[in-house]
């Protein structure tokens, strides 16, 4: 090849565009679920157990999606969740990350701290005045 042919094979480096340097969105990774992680999971088995020692719960479910990690709790399979224990990152900063749902879609507690979130389902002790 002679000097003349090599250099009209080169073609200039041009820069991409924006546009044409993003992935396409098939090759995206999708955004990560939000989950709950094994401490988190813990403490919501531990009231679980405690329940269905108890003889109140049955059944339970699991959901992770993109905003919120559910926990449902069922009296019976194939029922309404009597309960929803919650995570949703999103409220971290605001009102608490974890809520407790009932089946009407009442928030009966919702705060930072899962175990005082728990502490919902604790049963009230009934004191009474035994008379001499």
């Amino acid at each position: 090849m002679a000097e003349g042919e090599e250099a009209s094979r080169i073609v200039p480096l041009r820069p991409k565009s924006a546009a044409s340097q993003q992935a396409p969105a098939a090759n995206r990774p999708p955004p990560p679920l939000v989950a709950f992680q094994r401490i988190e999971l813990g403490q919501i088995l531990r009231v679980y157990g405690r329940m269905v020692a108890a003889g109140e719960w049955r059944d339970y479910a699991l959901d992770h999606g993109r905003e919120q990690a559910v926990f449902s709790i069922y009296r019976q399979m194939g029922e309404v969740p009597m309960y929803r224990v919650t995570k949703t990152p999103k409220l971290a900063r605001k009102q608490g990350a974890y809520a407790v749902v009932s089946a009407q879609g009442m928030v009966l507690k919702r705060g930072h701290d899962l175990d005082a979130v728990l502490r919902v389902f604790e049963k009230k002790r009934h004191l009474s005045v035994v008379g001499d």
